[in-house]
C-alpha cells in the first residue's frame, strides 16, 4: 500500500478567540480539515463566521488559541518564513507608483532573488495571469479585474504550491467575476497549485471548487465538506446543469442548516 503524502492543510481541533474591549469573541471552534495537494476547497459561509480568519491562520497572520494546524508538514510560522504560499487579498492592494512588473516583482526583491531569476519569473506569472504586454502600465490604467490579475501574478511570483485567496473577485462586476473565474479554473489546471479560496457566493463556490466547506455563523465551524462531483472542465454553463443544481442546493441547505446554531 502506497503511503498518502501528507496534506498541504491539515487542522485539528482548531479553535480562536479574540479578547476585545467588550470581552473575548470565539471566531473559530472545533476545526476540523484536511486539505490535499491539488485541491481547490472553497470557504463559505456568511458574514462573520469566521472564513477569513482561518486563512489568516493558515497563512500565521493570526495566532490560534486551542487545536492544531499545519502547512505543509510545518506550522503556519515555519511556512510562512519559507515563503510555502501565496496570498491574495479582497483588494489588489498594488503600490500605485510602481508597474505591474514591479509590484509583481515585489516579493522576490524582499526574497534577495537576482535580476535576472527576477525577470524569469514575472515572465511566466505575467504569462499565467493572461497580462503578458501590460508590464510597463501602472495600477490606475487597469480595470480592476486586471489589478486583481496583477495581484495573482504577484502571489504566483513565490511559486509555492499553496495559493490563498481571500474573496479576491466579491468587488467585481458579474460579467468581469465570471470571466475571473474561467481564468483561475485554468490556472488552477496548469498549475496544480492547491488553492484555499473564501467566498461569499454559492455559484463561484460550486463552479470553482474539487470541495466546498461550509461554515456557521460565529463561531466559525465547520457544518458541511461537500465533494464536488463536476468535471475539472467547466465551461459557465455548466451552471445550468442539474448537478450543478443539486450541489449548490446542499451548499445553500448547509448554510440555512448553520444559521440554527445561532442564538
Amino acid at each position: 500500500m502506497t503511503e498518502q503524502p501528507p496534506a498541504v492543510v491539515s487542522a485539528s481541533k482548531l479553535g480562536l478567540t479574540f479578547q476585545t474591549n467588550d470581552g473575548p469573541v470565539q471566531a473559530l471552534s472545533n476545526v476540523d480539515l484536511s486539505i490535499g495537494k491539488g485541491e481547490f476547497v472553497s470557504f463559505i459561509g456568511p458574514s462573520g463566521c469566521g472564513k477569513t480568519t482561518l486563512l489568516r491562520v493558515i497563512a500565521d497572520l493570526e495566532k490560534p488559541t486551542s487545536g492544531t494546524i499545519s502547512v505543509n508538514g510545518m506550522t503556519p510560522e515555519q511556512a510562512r518564513e519559507r515563503r510555502a504560499y501565496g496570498y491574495v487579498f479582497q483588494a489588489a492592494a498594488l503600490f500605485p507608483w510602481r508597474t505591474i512588473e514591479r509590484n509583481v516583482a515585489l516579493p522576490l526583491e524582499v526574497m534577495g532573488l537576482s535580476q535576472a531569476e527576477q525577470a524569469e519569473r514575472i515572465k511566466r506569472t505575467m504569462e499565467l495571469v493572461n497580462l503578458s504586454g501590460f508590464e510597463k502600465k501602472y495600477p490606475w490604467q487597469l480595470s480592476g479585474g486586471m489589478q486583481q490579475r496583477a495581484s495573482i501574478a504577484r502571489a504566483l511570483a513565490f511559486d509555492a504550491d499553496l495559493l490563498l485567496m481571500d474573496e479576491p473577485f466579491g468587488a467585481l462586476d458579474e460579467i468581469v467575476r465570471d470571466h475571473l473565474n474561467e481564468q483561475l479554473l485554468d490556472l488552477w489546471a496548469r498549475t496544480n497549485k492547491t488553492i484555499c479560496f473564501v467566498t461569499h457566493s454559492i455559484p463561484e463556490a460550486v463552479y470553482l471548487s474539487t470541495r466546498i466547506v461550509v461554515m456557521s455563523p460565529r463561531p466559525g465551524r465547520v457544518t458541511d465538506i461537500i465533494e464536488s462531483t463536476l468535471p475539472r472542465e467547466r465551461p459557465l454553463d455548466i451552471r445550468e446543469t442539474p448537478e450543478f443544481l443539486a450541489i449548490a442546493a446542499r451548499v445553500r441547505d448547509g448554510l440555512r442548516a448553520g444559521h440554527s446554531y445561532d442564538d
